[in-house]
């Protein structure tokens, strides 16, 4: 036993008054080696409703194999998970950010509870990457994290190209439209989803899971190969074996991640058109680290770096694509050519993440754009700012087509997802309509629930060029469009957009970062007198708790200190 690398899991395994703990650990079959052995925490995430999760226990058995060959005690803990998509469209999806918090908050009981020397992290959907990442800053011993992977895309016969979930909830506008049959639509059902892994394009999950590279926390390759490569067998069991390299350097998370990590993940994330939901778990992983966080940082950084890479919603490529286009590594290297990228941040490989990616090669020019050649100057992600959203909204600026970049219309106020999607499909939404969805904030929803419902049926019905949405909730990783989310301060905070009237003239401005109510001022103030809060929808349990609890949108909806 090496007491130097041992000395968390020593407080519970060392010691004649520690025999009642030994014994406990007998009763699971554990032999004195392995009692005396640095105990490394592998936490899984595995559960059978998610389908990026379903898998696992596989990529954890490949941890735990190159934990044993280093010279560990693996150990696995569990943490929940909600699969967005599934919880997409009712109730569950208010649970879905604020399930981020718990499992943070679950890492920590456990891993402090049972002070294990090292953690593996092994996440792959969109709250439970952050979620874990929030973990490993906040607990600061030596981690690393690995993935499940990214699904395959989907091939619908008689369809060219590849699909995706993304498509699957736009047919529901094209069929509702009558422009997709039955038969076309079961086709697309069966097909979309083929495999297990994190939905395929660049949706939250697998910008999150790309941001890992970036950041350090994960061996190059974690953010791009597919689920059901055996590849991802291979960085499993790496990274099992590179977390006992780690403790005995003891090289902890907050020796790696600090207000540089943070550009260059901004700066990745502009380049790669990642999901608006980055501007809300970014924020939250630097206040885990104590790293102040302004999100519209991402504008002056957006700036100057150009959107060289246009995966679905955005574009035709899938992660499958960027992976055998050279991954994340080849997107840092293109980014380096223009000197955006600071190269001296060290990461879990033990080198910086410029000698990471120093032998790395773009081989498709297609999928990951020359430095020279992007899809736009700018970034794929803009915050925007006016009387309207004062401390910030957020769009994805890579997936808007060029005539809604500016934009003047009328708004169609809903309190709810539900009132809009009703709306959609009873065909009472126009060409140049701003649509405003209210009360549906981290404490108004409450939950800040993800609308991919909403977005998709606008673009399945073909209005995706001609009509905004705007919210105080979110929207996903996999919409596109002028969809315009985290408007803050939110209607239930007093917000602006709870002031705002049916006919309204909203203006929005991307390239300008400007989201404005047409409104003057002093027809606001009498608004603002006759407002009334809306009742809360949920008064008990979990996220009436969340609801007293949580911070707002611009700092990424953590709890309240």
């Amino acid at each position: 036993m090496k007491k130097d690398i041992k000395s968390r899991s020593s407080q519970m395994t060392e010691g004649i008054d520690r025999a009642p703990h030994r014994s406990l650990m007998k009763a699971m079959g554990w032999s004195d080696s392995e009692i005396h052995s640095p105990i490394i925490g592998i936490v899984n995430s595995k559960t059978e409703i998610i389908p990026g999760h379903v898998h696992l226990d596989r990529v954890v058995d490949a941890v735990k194999a190159g934990v044993r060959e280093a010279g560990g005690h693996p150990v696995v803990i569990p943490t929940i998970g909600v699969c967005d998509g599934i919880a997409m469209g009712h109730t569950g999806m208010k649970y879905s950010l604020a399930s981020r918090e718990l499992i943070a908050d679950s890492i920590e009981v456990q891993a402090t509870a049972h002070p294990f020397d090292a953690i593996v992290f092994v996440p792959n959907c969109d709250k439970i990457v952050p979620g874990m990442m929030m973990a490993a800053l906040r607990l600061n011993v030596p981690s690393i994290i690995v993935s499940g992977g990214a699904m395959l895309a989907g091939k619908v016969p008689g369809v060219k190209g590849g699909k995706d979930l993304a498509t699957m909830f736009e047919a529901i506008g094209s069929y509702n439209n009558n422009t997709m049959d039955g038969e076309t639509f079961l086709s697309y059902e069966n097909n979309v989803c083929p495999t297990c892994g994190s939905c395929s394009g660049m949706f939250t999950a697998n910008s999150m899971n790309c941001l890992t590279e970036v950041l350090g926390l994960a061996l190059p390759g974690n953010g791009t190969i597919p689920a059901v490569y055996a590849d991802r067998d291979r960085i499993a069991k790496a990274s099992g074996r590179k977390i006992m390299e780690l403790l005995e350097k003891n090289i902890r998370p907050q020796d790696i991640v600090n207000e540089e990590s943070f550009r260059n993940a901004l700066t990745v994330d502009m380049a790669l058109g990642c999901s608006t939901n980055t501007m809300l778990h970014l924020p939250a992983i630097a206040h885990n680290a104590n790293i102040d966080f302004d999100i519209f940082e991402a504008n002056t950084i957006s700036s100057k770096v150009p959107n060289i890479c246009h995966l679905a919603p955005a574009g035709p490529h899938h992660i499958e694509d960027l992976y055998f286009a050279g991954g994340i590594m080849a997107v840092m290297k293109e980014l380096d050519k223009k000197g955006l990228i600071n190269k001296d941040l060290l990461t879990v490989t033990g080198k910086t993440i410029g000698e990471s990616f120093e032998n790395a090669v773009n081989y498709d020019t297609e999928v990951i754009r020359e430095i020279d050649n992007p899809y736009t100057q700018t970034g794929g992600i803009a915050v925007l700012s006016g009387n309207l959203a004062p401390m910030g909204s957020v769009v994805k600026r890579s997936a808007v087509d060029p005539k809604m970049l500016v934009h003047k219309g009328p708004a169609r106020v809903f309190e709810s997802e539900e009132e809009c999607i009703d709306a959609i499909f009873g065909s009472k939404i126009n060409k140049g309509d701003v649509i405003v969805i209210r009360y549906e904030g981290p404490k108004g929803g409450p939950g800040m629930r993800e609308m991919l419902s909403p977005t998709s049926a606008i673009a399945g019905m073909g209005l995706d060029k001609d009509v905004a949405l705007l919210t105080d909730g979110r929207f996903s990783g996999a919409t596109r469009g002028a969809s315009i989310g985290h408007v803050c301060p939110e209607a239930a905070q007093g917000g602006v957009i709870g002031l705002v009237e049916e006919g309204d003239i909203i203006s929005i401005d991307i390239p300008n970062y400007k989201l404005e109510l047409l409104v003057d001022d002093d027809t606001l103030s009498k608004r603002r007198k006759n407002w009334i809060m809306k009742e809360p929808t949920i008064k008990s349990g979990y996220l009436a708790r969340y609801a007293k609890l949580v911070s707002d949108a611009s700092k990424g909806a953590v709890y309240k200190e």
